[in-house]
């Protein structure tokens, strides 16, 4: 699944890229939904972004995000993270609303640690609120005081607008969501399916120094705010396997395709795959094919 980036965001909404996109970091914009949809304007595709994103939208919406589809008649607030992919569907004639985004670095380094642990942020959270009018009112204001700001001359105006967005995040964070966007006909597969999102993302392994970092069912585990106890029982009734067999499965597979397909040697391969030494590696491989990495790539 390719990730949008946000060289592409622009490309795809206006045609062109700002002066700061490279330059800035911690690069962040606020927009009018109903700008961002002019004739010619490219749809929103499903995938990951490379940016957080949060979006006030009206009307009749479906909200496709990760494992769930979201329908609201209404107005909702709704929070994108750069891990799980997305798309919105509109079943209304208008669209309506405000949206920003940002790079991780837009904020102090102290928000940057948790923010993906905020509950709208995280992986498996909750990350829609259904507004009343009131509400809407008020999330509605912020949105404009960011576009007033970040149109301004102010020397200080993305301090300003960082407390802007912290005011939206902790208004969300006093509203409960909405326990009827989340129900899930079958709660393991749910799991299973954001696990699978999870490994997948991972690979392909395409350069020596990158590294499969979650190697356990509790890398996992603890990735997905569940018990492993849970994660594992979860996999086991969805796909008949243990989630050790099917990381297992996903690191030979990718095993395979660096012997077939690259020139790097064992070392860097057994480090690439997140062994500590090639020996394990290895005996890895040698256990689930019953033949050495080097007789397999000679052979």
């Amino acid at each position: 699944m390719a990730t949008e980036t946000l060289e592409d965001f622009y490309k795809h909404k206006f045609s062109f890229l700002p002066d700061n996109l490279q330059k800035d970091l911690g690069h962040f914009n606020v927009f009018v939904t109903e700008d961002c949809y002019q004739d010619g304007a490219s749809p929103v595709i499903y995938a990951r972004r490379d940016f957080y994103k949060i979006s006030l939208i009206r009307g009749r919406n479906i909200v496709h995000y990760g494992d769930k589809s979201i329908e609201v008649d209404g107005t909702m607030l709704i929070f994108f993270n750069p891990q799980v992919p997305y798309t919105f569907e509109s079943l209304s004639e208008t669209k309506t609303g405000f949206f920003c985004i940002f790079k991780e670095m837009f904020f102090t380094e102290s928000l940057r640690k948790g923010i993906n642990e905020l509950p709208m942020f995280k992986i498996g959270g909750r990350p829609a609120y259904i507004l009343n009018e009131e509400q809407d009112q008020q999330i509605s204001n912020i949105f404009l005081r960011m576009i007033e700001e970040i149109n301004s001359d102010y020397q200080y105006k993305y301090d300003l607008i960082r407390s802007y967005v912290s005011e939206m995040i902790h208004g969300a964070m006093k509203i409960s969501p909405t326990e009827t966007l989340y129900q899930h006909p079958d709660a393991n597969s749910r799991i299973t399916s954001v696990f699978t999102e999870l490994l997948e993302r991972q690979f392909p392994i395409e350069s020596p120094t990158q590294r499969f970092a979650f190697r356990s069912a509790k890398d996992f585990a603890e990735k997905l705010y569940v018990h492993v106890n849970h994660l594992n029982r979860a996999i086991k009734l969805t796909t008949g396997k243990t989630t050790t067999v099917l990381i297992a499965e996903r690191l030979l597979n990718e095993a395979q395709a660096l012997l077939k397909h690259t020139d790097w040697n064992i070392s860097e391969i057994s480090y690439c795959l997140g062994f500590e030494e090639p020996a394990h590696f290895s005996n890895f491989f040698k256990k689930q094919l019953s033949v050495t990495p080097l007789a397999y790539r000679l052979r």
